[in-house]
Parts: structure tokens; sequence; C-alpha cells
């Protein structure tokens, strides 16, 4: 699925401030024989020319474990990419994965045994759990549709079970979608114990019944934003706009777009959020390999630093690797 390269390699590009350090808080992997993106794969495009030093696996329903307790199968996942940590730290790789997000039902009953099934697993690197929240229901059009139960995040089970990871010193990740950010800033009221991230911008969508309401949903976006940085438990993980979903339509051409196109179809997104959150609580990622069926990874990074050019120093620090480490308690190397 994300064996592209020969259709990124069309757009070449130097490396823009090659020893900005970076830490890549949100990625995925999966075992070859399934999506085909492991260890092997995620190195090759951190080592692309960026100082990535470290990453932050997110959950993505990988090698779950095919019999055992249901509630426990998703420990499989953290046993796998445990896994290719160890293979990373053997080979003295420039990047390492510092952090595990993984999966839980956070509404089930033996959420605690979970949560410790995973700490046992991950071998100290276990930082949160993502029980994502997009809800796609009977929209049409989706590449990749979230199948969460609509009122999830008003479910009062669930957020026993954020607060429960506020309690254990975890994080919540959550992926939804732009029409879901309200439902997102009343969770984070209900439950201001416990640090949350908000991930991809809250997945404006630009495809489908919304193809023709981008303008009209980035104006009600921005209001959304600005009511999510009000609470001040909530960070803001800011890329993933290069998913399908979101209609940039980038991974139909024939040619991969440039930083330059990158940073003039997307900047306005990043400013506002940047605005309304401060570089305090946000962090940059690549969502890789999803984003890479639309972007390479050097080209990403190489557009992100281009947004930054007037920042200060210290604002670049906590936007491409300060705020990561601190949110998902990443030791600097």
């Amino acid at each position: 699925m994300f064996n592209n390269n020969e259709w990124l390699e069309q757009e070449s590009e130097p490396v823009i401030d090659p020893t900005r350090d970076i830490v890549d808080p949100h990625h995925h992997l999966w075992p070859q024989a399934s999506m085909g993106y492991n260890i092997d794969n995620l190195l090759a495009d951190t080592l692309d020319g960026h100082a990535v030093s470290q990453t932050v696996f997110m959950e993505c329903g990988a090698a779950y474990r095919r019999d055992g307790a249901d509630f426990l199968r998703c420990v499989g996942e953290t046993e796998f990419v445990a896994q290719a940590a160890k293979v990373a730290r053997e080979r003295k790789a420039p990047t390492q994965i510092a952090g595990i997000v993984a999966h839980a039902d956070l509404r089930f009953e033996q959420l605690d045994e979970v949560l410790d099934a995973h700490e046992e697993a991950a071998e100290g690197l276990f930082r949160g759990i993502r029980h994502a929240g997009a809800s796609a229901g009977d929209i049409a059009g989706l590449a990749i549709p979230g199948g969460a139960d609509r009122d999830l995040m008003s479910n009062d089970a669930f957020r026993s079970g954020v607060a429960r990871l506020g309690e254990r010193g975890l994080t919540y990740d959550t992926w939804l979608y732009h029409f879901q950010i309200s439902d997102f800033v009343e969770l984070a009221l209900a439950v201001p114990t416990t640090t949350m991230i908000l991930d991809h911008f809250g997945t404006p969508l630009g495809v489908g019944e919304f193809a023709q309401q981008k303008d009209a949903i980035y104006e009600q976006w921005r209001e959304d934003i600005e009511r999510v940085a009000e609470c001040p438990n909530v960070f803001a993980k800011l890329g993933g706009l290069a998913m399908p979903d979101n209609g940039f339509g980038w991974h139909e051409r024939a040619k991969p777009p440039s930083s330059d196109e990158f940073v003039e179809a997307q900047a306005r997104y990043y400013e506002h959020a940047i605005a309304c959150f401060g570089v305090e609580r946000c962090m940059f990622e690549s969502n890789f390999p999803v984003d890479r069926l639309s972007i390479g990874y050097r080209v990403l990074w190489n557009g992100l630093k281009k947004m930054t050019l007037d920042f200060s120093e210290e604002e670049k620090d906590l936007l491409f690797s300060g705020v990561a480490r601190r949110v998902y308690r990443i030791d600097t190397p």
C-alpha cells in the first residue's frame, strides 16, 4: 500500500536546516505481510536527511493477538512495536522509537488490566492510549472511515476511562472529524485532569459531501479550534492534513507536491492552531505512512521548517521536539 517510492522520488529537494533536532510524535507501523510499513521502512524515511532523533508510535490496529481474551488482544500491537524499537536500538540507529501510544477500549471494566499489560509489553515505552473518536457513520467517499460510536465522547464509562488515564499519568490521544470537535471540547472540560492530544487538526474533511464546502468548513474549524485551545489540558498535534480524506488530492497527481506547494495549501491551518494554542502546546507530526500517500517525508519536514522561518530558536525547539518530549515524557538522548 505504501510502496510509492518511485512516485515520491520525482520531487527531490535539499534538506532545510538539517541539524534541527526532531521528535516525530505520530507514526504507525504494520507487519510487512499486512499494510507493509515496518521498522526498516520507518528508518528509511526518518534517515532521509532530517535529524529525527526520536519518534512516538501511534496505535493503528496492527499485529493484534489472534487468541486469548478479546480485551487483551490489542496488547499484541505493543509487543510488536516494542520489538521494532529493540531492533532500532540494536542497530544503534540515529532514530529511536521513544514512546508507544497504544489502544484500549476505555469503556471496559478491565481497563486497568489492559493498561498493566501494555506497561509490561512496552518495556518502558508506554506513554498513553488512543481510543479514537472518529465516527464516519454513513458518510460516503472516505478512504479511511472512522468506526467509533457517534456518542463515544459523551459516554459515561468512556469518560471514566479517560479520567483513569490521567490518574495513572498517561495521555489520551484522539483522532476525530471536524464536525466532532465540539464533542471533544465537552470531553476536555469534563475530564480536565487528563492530558489530551488532538491529532491531525481535528481532520477537516474535503471529500464526498464535504468537497464543495471546504471554505465553510475552514471557517467553522477556526472557531472550534479557538474553543479547544481554551482547554488547558489539550495539546495540538499539527500534521496529518495530507490524508486523502482531507481533499487536497495530491495522491491522485502524476507528481507529488513540493514543500512550497505544501506550505501554500496548508499553512493557514498551522498558523491558526499555533496562534490559538501557542507554541507551548503544539507539536509537529508526520502521520506517516498515511500521509506518505500524498507527500514525501523530506518534503513534509522541509515545509514545516519553511513555515517557521521567522520563529525564534526557542519556538522552533518547542514545535519540533520540546513539546513532544514534555507531553510524552521522553528524555533527550
